[in-house]
């Protein structure tokens, strides 16, 4: 029997969250949307258990909290939290995120934003 390991990308795209977010002043103190795709990797040979794997309500519920929790200028900086938020379980190895921002560069773009990629050490 040959033994070997399987590495399950977890993910979620599309995910919509409303956020004060941005360095102009026009952006400082209301909301807008932010579009949101996180993809961990995550070692999960022979699970079949939920607890046994990463349940993906997790990154709704810390992209949420980092949304709420005040004024952010970057979106470099909430990815950067939500990366690191997905890292908090010791079973993520790496973490993708994606941050859009629709409104940035409206009507003349679909979105802006920024991916960053942080793998654990």
């Amino acid at each position: 029997m040959s033994s070997h390991s399987v590495m399950t990308r977890v993910f979620v795209t599309g995910l919509k969250v409303q956020a004060e977010i941005g360095v102009y002043k026009h952006e400082i103190g209301r909301k807008q949307p932010l579009v949101v795709d996180v993809e961990l990797d995550v070692p999960t040979a022979g699970a079949d258990r939920l607890s046994e794997t990463l349940n993906y309500e997790t990154i709704l519920t810390a992209a949420r909290d980092i949304a709420g929790a005040g004024h952010i200028e970057l979106v470099e900086t909430f990815a950067e939290r939500l990366a690191q938020a997905c890292l908090a379980d010791a079973r993520v190895t790496r973490a993708r995120v994606r941050v859009e921002k629709p409104l940035a560069l409206a009507p003349d773009a679909v979105a802006a934003g920024v991916e960053i990629t942080v793998v654990r050490d």
